[in-house]
């Protein structure tokens, strides 16, 4: 097999730029509302907030923000949200994004619930047409309260499938402003950070624009693993992916799918960033299993890489 050509990934324009920004839910279609509304509660302890026109619902913990739109239809992404914290954070990217010919239109009343303070938000679309929130501070008070042994601690990554990495990272990295933490070497997987996290937000090549690869929550620490993966076990779900750990954040990981065929991540322990000041330079790992699982290179059935399978 011919060696991948090695892709250096740019941080141009605003890299950096938004530093106290992470995920704050996620839009799904599913086609059945109410059994993946059945199954978030079951597995993940997620209860409805509010019902959605056409037939949806709004899961949350209880209070605080919500965590996911489940809108019925053919099963895909619907959105992406993002917490924008950073002092004039939403007014900065909003000219970022109008300056580089993006359209940007105020963000529906619908999303900004009580749990969402400051300015209106903003959408618009990235390069793959999938449609993005940025919206103000919100309030986690259902994550503080967290039954770690019943339910995650909070809603922490979204994954993308594309065609072209090198559109989607130049997007969010040199007009949204995040920066990258991690590459794979040949170009295909990135891993973007708009707080101290080493990844809020990933692109993968694969599959087709617009498609979900997955999306993680956080457990507390190590020791829940061994609960979780019971827990599913109890709950007839299976383990489809892991117990493993990523090089790329070093964070353990295990994962299974919804009834709507969403892989679903339990992560832990994932890498931090305390100091935006020093000079770092995104590690370029090697396109091959064992760098996105370092305990062995058991890959999901879903990933492949460039070198090795």
């Amino acid at each position: 097999m011919p060696t991948p050509e090695r892709v250096i990934l740019a941080e141009p324009g605003a890299a950096g730029s938004l530093r106290r920004t992470a995920v704050s839910h996620l839009g799904l279609r599913v086609p059945d509302v109410a059994s993946t509304t059945d199954f978030y509660g079951r597995v993940l302890g997620l209860v409805p907030h509010d019902d959605l026109p056409g037939g949806g619902r709004r899961l949350g913990w209880g209070s605080g923000h919500h965590v996911l739109d489940l809108l019925p239809g053919e099963a895909g992404l619907d959105h992406i949200a993002f917490e924008v914290r950073d002092p004039d954070g939403l007014a900065g990217l909003e000219k970022r994004l109008t300056a580089a010919g993006h359209h940007v239109s105020t963000l529906d009343e619908a999303y900004l619930t009580e749990a969402v303070t400051g300015e209106p938000g903003l959408v618009c679309t990235d390069p793959d047409g999938n449609t993005v929130h940025f919206h103000g501070p919100v309030r986690r008070g259902g994550e503080h309260a967290a039954d770690t042994g019943r339910r995650p601690v909070k809603y922490q990554h979204v994954t993308l499938s594309t065609r072209d990495v090198a559109a989607m990272a130049g997007f969010y990295v040199g007009i949204a402003g995040f920066r990258i933490s991690d590459q794979l070497a040949d170009g295909r997987f990135a891993w973007l950070r708009s707080d101290r996290d080493h990844h809020t937000l990933a692109v993968v090549a694969g599959g087709r624009p617009g498609q979900l690869d997955h999306y993680s929550y956080d457990l507390a620490e190590w020791a829940d693993f061994k609960a979780w993966c019971d827990r599913l076990t109890d709950e007839g779900v299976d383990v489809v992916w892991g117990p493993g750990r990523h090089g790329p954040g070093n964070n353990l990981f295990v994962f299974f799918d919804d009834p709507a065929g969403n892989h679903v991540e339990l992560s832990a322990e994932m890498e931090k960033f305390h100091d935006d000041r020093v000079t770092y330079v995104p590690r370029r790992w090697d396109p091959v299993p064992r760098s996105v699982n370092l305990w062995g290179g058991q890959l999901a059935s879903w990933r492949t890489t460039s070198e090795g399978q």
